[in-house]
């Protein structure tokens, strides 16, 4: 793509400046979900900007819940929506040792240690300060114990008590958290593995991740990692949380709301350019304009046009959307969509009668799953006509007009759209007739239905020995019923 020259100065400091890289890191535990991918989506987009550098990871510590299924899902999502990444993936469980290492740096440095506390005594004094007033966070039982390794015992960061860790939120400002509000969170649990938030801030920082961008849910994270990143001599990086998604019904995201996987909109005829375009409008604005080329896209992203308010989800909108691209679309592109959706009784292999039948219908569906439904006159030899529409339409009455159809519509050279339009104009003169008194009798003869592409598109596109076969076809059935 051409470079803008406010880009190309970017790009000139990004060279002098430290490059930027951020990182997508899900939890391989489930498949990736809206929320999920306009996070990687927003990581993505502003490493593009700036020329930097995009790192997947996938953390997988919960050996647990973690699944090859569930990660094969990740990275198929990412595939899909055109996310590539520049390293990766990384996988965190493939290097415990490296964060073991690291505690036992802290267990060195007397900022870190063991403690035998157990889960029954735990709860016990979490109701205890819950029953007082007091925030349940642990009360530093071991803190001062020296304790040494015991089966069972999980080892505590020895957390800042005064003062107050300042996080330089790029979307949300400055938020201050007073350090004697933050325990002495846990970094190695009983079983040896690493906790999320101190595993996080050993991968973040070995590979130099400049900018972490992630959902709102984790900021109340976020200083207890400022502080182990400082306890460990780390630079720290810039955070950036991103609002969370809410229902129309203005509660979290879920199912109910159209909350499924990345690829379940695939599998629904969504386009994965409509999705991207959908996902960065939830947070992000660039003026009125609602529709973007991915190139748009880099161009003119960043954070300081993130919202801070929580954004919600609209599937007419994205409805709106995907109807939008897949008109847009070239017919060769939605041929390539289909192949998996076409139903099996369907012949497909003639592909010039197939485009065209997906030209007449691209600009009338909002889906890909719509085409089938719309398309079963084409590929089938016996129209199946609606019960009310054959009623009202094929008529006795109408029977003459459809045979001269046929009978003229055979002598047509050159079955242009033109010659079509012309045949019908002087047919409806020679009868003396408006277009109105064929006009719905030959939709529904061609097709069984009484909404479709205009006529002389139909009739182009089924060929003139179709369509004189179908309008036969409904001349027998009219006299079948008298």
């Amino acid at each position: 793509m051409n470079l803008n020259p406010i880009r190309f100065k970017k790009m000139q400091e990004n060279q002098i400046m430290k490059k930027i890289r951020t990182r997508f890191a899900p939890s391989p535990t489930g498949y990736l979900h809206i929320g999920g991918a306009r996070t990687a989506l927003f990581n993505w987009l502003f490493t593009r900007h700036h020329y930097g550098e995009f790192v997947l990871r996938i953390e997988d510590t919960d050996q647990q819940r973690s699944t090859e299924e569930s990660t094969q899902a990740i990275l198929d999502a990412m595939t899909w929506l055109g996310l590539n990444w520049d390293e990766g993936p990384f996988f965190q469980a493939q290097r415990v040792d490296l964060h073991r290492e690291m505690v036992q740096k802290l267990i060195h440095e007397d900022k870190a240690y063991f403690c035998t506390c157990s889960p029954e005594e735990l709860e016990e004094k979490r109701k205890q300060a819950l029953a007082t007033g007091k925030k349940p966070k642990y009360d530093g039982t071991c803190r001062e114990k020296r304790l040494k390794k015991t089966p069972g015992s999980v080892v505590r960061f020895r957390s800042e008590q005064t003062g107050a860790t300042i996080v330089d939120d790029l979307i949300k400002g400055k938020i201050v958290f007073n350090n004697e509000e933050l325990d002495d969170l846990i970094i190695e649990r009983g079983d040896g593995y690493p906790t999320y938030n101190f595993a996080v801030v050993i991968d973040d920082a070995l590979m130099n991740i400049t900018h972490v961008i992630r959902g709102d849910d984790h900021v109340n994270n976020t200083p207890r990692q400022i502080l182990l990143y400082k306890a460990l001599g780390f630079d720290v990086p810039h955070f950036a949380h991103v609002p969370m998604i809410l229902g129309s019904d203005k509660t979290r995201l879920s199912k109910r709301h159209g909350a499924t996987s990345v690829m379940a909109y695939k599998d629904m005829g969504y386009l994965p350019e409509a999705l991207v375009n959908y996902l960065v409008r939830l947070g992000w604005a660039h003026g009125d304009q609602e529709i973007f080329s991915p190139e748009e896209l880099i161009n003119l992203f960043d954070l300081d046009a993130v919202g801070k308010s929580p954004a919600v989800f609209n599937p007419e909108k994205l409805l709106w959307l995907n109807a939008h691209y897949i008109k847009e679309a070239t017919t060769d592109r939605l041929m390539e969509e289909m192949k998996p959706i076409w139903p099996a009784a369907f012949d497909t292999s003639d592909s010039v009668f197939t485009q065209k039948v997906i030209s007449d219908l691209q600009p009338r569906v909002k889906t890909l799953r719509e085409l089938p439904g719309m398309a079963d006159f084409y590929f089938t030899e016996n129209v199946k006509y609606d019960e009310q529409a054959a009623e009202k339409f094929l008529t006795s009455e109408i029977s003459e007009y459809l045979k001269a159809i046929a009978s003229g519509i055979a002598s047509v050279q050159n079955f242009s759209k033109e010659n079509i339009e012309e045949f019908l104009k002087n047919f409806i003169q020679e009868q003396n007739i408006k277009f109105k008194v064929i006009a719905q009798p030959l939709r529904v003869a061609l097709t069984g239905k009484t909404v479709s592409p205009g006529i002389d598109e139909l009739m182009v596109t089924l060929g003139k020995e179709r369509v004189i076969t179908k309008i036969s076809d409904a001349i027998n059935y009219i006299e079948s019923r008298q």
